[in-house]
């Protein structure tokens, strides 16, 4: 058995070595992990490395010396989508490996090494893949293995389709789901809380990537705004992005400012456009990337790019092969807009994507990583990746941890306070009382609503877990400030950069009169966004204090929380703002102290 070893007095992201003629040069992670694979020589080998380091090279460089050492005598892919599939297969076929993509059944073609599947594939079919890992002795490769737990029918069909196979690869960039389905072939151990996680058996983080020099770093630029929307119940409600709100006034308020109609769009995306056209001074065929919900934003999105810059970009509805070839167009092109629909948000590769807008309300960290993940594949040192983003607790939350190393986890921790909450029964209560006596708040029906309008306001810059930036209106001087950041630095440049950028912003905003301060003029890192945990406990005040004014008074919940939204104004309290609530515990103390 050979084992090679990356030369050390060479940069860690570009090693001179290409062990066994099958590949390019190999990064040290890369070595680090066939290193290790070829020492331990396991059955089962999960490799986590972040989105943009280099899991396909990595995959194809220890398939290639399996084949050659007669370990395995052929191999199988499984892919999330079409389009990956395909990939993989033109991947495979550059180092010398021919995987058939559009094998469905049947015996294989001799002049093939393997096939590539995709997950649903083997779902449908998982008896046919066993027989061919039962025949010969067969390699998998599971691409992005948490999708095997995406439903227990594929779970299912891969353990029973490739339990016989000889060796089985695991790579995944995001090994964390927000579920507890098992994923197959995964090791879990438990820890001394006696939760059990997903233990891999090589680990390439984002942080050490991006000291590397292999991932680029990421600004995330943050847009606030005002929201105004419709509920069933007909009542008008509006909001602030990042003001402290229920989950479901955040959702609603998420997509208003999604809506296309409105004025937060646009504005976020011409934004995004002049961040683009700075990052093109020194990138030229830098690329962007819109993702959207559903099929008809990404039309509507694409419309409206179409008019801020004049060009028509690629859309992606599906994935069908019409999209995969519009994908690998505009990969090898240099238009400067693509508007896709999920599919681009996992594995495909698109290395000159370098800014991107979130316009999506999925908001699972596993999907957040996997977007962002398109924008951070490096080609060269210096380049940054651009992401905007709205200004939502739980996207700031993500950014802000973009280096933290995260296990899939088995076993789901109770949550504080789950297993008794001394305001259950009042809560209870409480919401029967104003069920009864309030209007309708819609709840019973998800809250369906209708936007009215949105505007955009510069909100901040997020990098390397810290924030950055004053509240700028689009277009304004300070708002041009950090989308001229150049687009080739440094990981540490970028921060001093950032730094200057504020301290100048401060010392502008001093020498102005505050009667002329429409925004407000606080930095960033003293604008914390408010969690709906924070307003949970507002929530949990006021009904304190309005349980202690029911035994005072003699009046019901109900009747109590009906004059409170008379008095004070805005909607129920299920869905009111951090400020109403806050109102509205000084007027119950103010009615509990005259009644002394």
């Amino acid at each position: 058995m050979t084992t090679t070893t990356a030369n050390h007095h060479l940069s860690p992201a570009f090693p001179g070595r290409a062990p066994w003629g099958t590949a390019n040069k190999l990064r040290a992670w890369q070595q680090g992990a066939m290193d290790k694979y070829i020492q331990t020589q396991p059955r089962d080998f999960l490799a986590v490395a972040t989105p943009g380091a280099g899991k396909t090279t990595f995959a194809l460089t220890l398939a290639s010396w399996l084949l050659h050492h007669h370990v395995v005598q052929q191999v199988t892919v499984v892919a999330p989508t079409e389009h990956l599939k395909k990939q993989w297969a033109e991947a495979a076929a550059r180092v010398g490996i021919k995987l058939d993509p559009e094998y469905s059944a049947g015996p294989l073609g001799r002049e093939y090494h393997g096939v590539a599947v995709t997950y649903a594939g083997v779902g449908v079919r998982p008896m046919l893949h066993r027989n061919r890992c039962e025949q010969r002795k067969t390699l998998v490769i599971l691409d992005e293995i948490h999708h095997a737990g995406d439903s227990r029918s594929w779970g299912d069909a891969c353990l029973e389709a490739f339990e016989p196979a000889t060796r089985r690869l695991c790579l995944t960039g995001t090994p964390f789901r927000s579920d507890t389905n098992p994923i197959p072939f995964v090791t879990y151990e438990e820890g001394n809380d006696g939760i059990r996680r997903s233990a891999a058996d090589y680990t390439y983080g984002y942080g050490n990537a991006l000291a590397d020099g292999v991932v680029r770093p990421v600004i995330f630029l943050s847009y606030s705004g005002n929201m105004r929307w419709r509920t069933k119940a007909g009542d008008e409600l509006s909001a602030r992005l990042g003001e402290p709100m229920t989950k479901d006034a955040i959702s609603q308020a998420w997509r208003t400012a999604l809506d296309p109609r409105g004025d937060w769009m646009p504005n976020v995306l011409r934004a995004a456009d002049q961040r683009l056209t700075e990052v093109r001074k020194s990138i030229p065929d830098a690329g962007a990337l819109v993702i959207a919900s559903d099929q008809d934003s990404a039309r509507s999105y694409a419309k409206l790019l179409r008019e801020i810059t004049g060009e028509g970009p690629t859309v992606v509805l599906s994935d069908d092969s019409g999209a995969s070839q519009r994908i690998d167009d505009f990969s090898q092109g240099d238009s400067r807009w693509m508007v896709a629909v999920r599919m681009v948000s996992e594995g495909v590769d698109v290395p000159r994507l370098a800014v991107g807008v979130y316009a999506t309300t999925i908001s699972t960290p596993l999907f957040f990583a996997q977007a962002v993940g398109r924008f951070v594949r490096s080609r060269r040192r210096g380049e940054t990746a651009s992401v905007f983003v709205p200004t939502i607790p739980t996207l700031l939350t993500f950014a802000n941890e973009m280096e933290v190393e995260r296990d899939h986890v088995l076993d789901k921790p109770k949550k504080e306070g789950e297993e008794e909450n001394p305001y259950a029964e009042e809560e209870k209560l409480l919401a029967e009382a104003e069920k009864q006596q309030d209007e309708d708040t819609g709840e019973q029906d998800m809250l369906p609503f209708e936007a009215l309008e949105s505007d955009a306001v510069f909100d901040r810059v997020l990098y390397d877990g810290a924030e950055f930036g004053m509240q700028a209106h689009p277009g304004s001087e300070e708002e041009q400030d950090y989308l001229g950041i150049p687009g080739l630095l440094e990981p540490e440049q970028v921060q001093l950069l950032l730094q200057k950028r504020q301290a100048r912003q401060i010392a502008h905003s001093r020498r102005k009169p505050d009667q002329e301060a429409d925004l407000l003029e606080i930095p960033a890192e003293r604008r914390p966004v408010v969690t709906h945990k924070e307003l949970l406990e507002l929530r949990k005040q006021l009904n304190t204090l309005v349980g202690a004014y029911v035994h005072q008074s003699g009046k019901p919940h109900g009747v109590i929380h009906t004059e409170l939204r008379r008095v004070c104004g805005g909607p129920p309290s299920a869905e009111a703002t951090a400020g109403q609530l806050t109102e509205r515990i000084n007027k119950v103390r103010e009615w509990a102290t005259r009644m002394r």
